[in-house]
């Protein structure tokens, strides 16, 4: 589907210059002389590169729509990751590496959204949110200011985030996978 160039909007997926992208931010401008234009940042879904290109009203671009589909998360294997479909078990293994640093919060059994572009995976989503047990929480420091009292915790998976002072070892927290902070204690 054809858009106009002023028309893009953060998370739509493009096909430009024989890519894929996914819209990272947009800045509509208006310069005083000359015709408004969308500056884009972009990432491309194939290799991780990034780039920033200005599209003026005029342009048009494909915009692609992606198949999604929920996967099963089975185990790590070295660098790959295996996945089931749950709906044909067929199995499938990609690299760490297209999960980025959400690949940390990957549990056993954990349901994942597949996004594919012509039957190919160009990336994985995981839940928003996912519980996380802490192994290790400092200690809170006797006159420190209610405000910005946060402690430093390490989760049972490695990751390092802040935490309120009351969280001590051994509690279950819920953790924001994407922005790695406590959203708080496990119901």
């Amino acid at each position: 589907m054809k858009i106009s160039g002023v028309d893009i909007r953060p998370g739509n997926i493009l096909e430009y210059e024989k890519g894929i992208w996914k819209v990272a931010k947009t800045q509509h401008t208006q310069p005083g002389k000359g015709g408004a234009f969308m500056q884009v940042e972009m990432k491309n879904l194939i290799d991780g590169r990034k780039t920033n290109v200005r599209f003026r009203s005029a342009d048009t671009v494909e915009r692609v729509r992606l198949d999604t589909k929920d996967f099963q998360f089975l185990y790590a294997e070295g660098e790959d990751l295996v996945f089931m479909d749950v709906e044909t078990y067929d199995q499938i293994t990609l690299p760490r590496d297209l999960l980025g640093d959400a690949a940390a919060f990957l549990q056993d059994g954990m349901t994942v959204l597949l996004e594919m572009y012509d039957e190919r995976p160009i990336s994985v989503e995981l839940p928003e949110t996912v519980e996380a047990t802490i192994v290790e929480a400092d200690a809170v420091v006797k006159g420190q200011t209610a405000s910005s009292s946060y402690k430093p915790a390490v989760l049972d998976n490695g990751v390092r985030i802040l935490v309120p002072p009351h969280i001590e070892s051994g509690t279950r927290i819920v953790v924001d996978v994407y922005e790695r902070t406590y959203v708080g204690k496990a119901g």
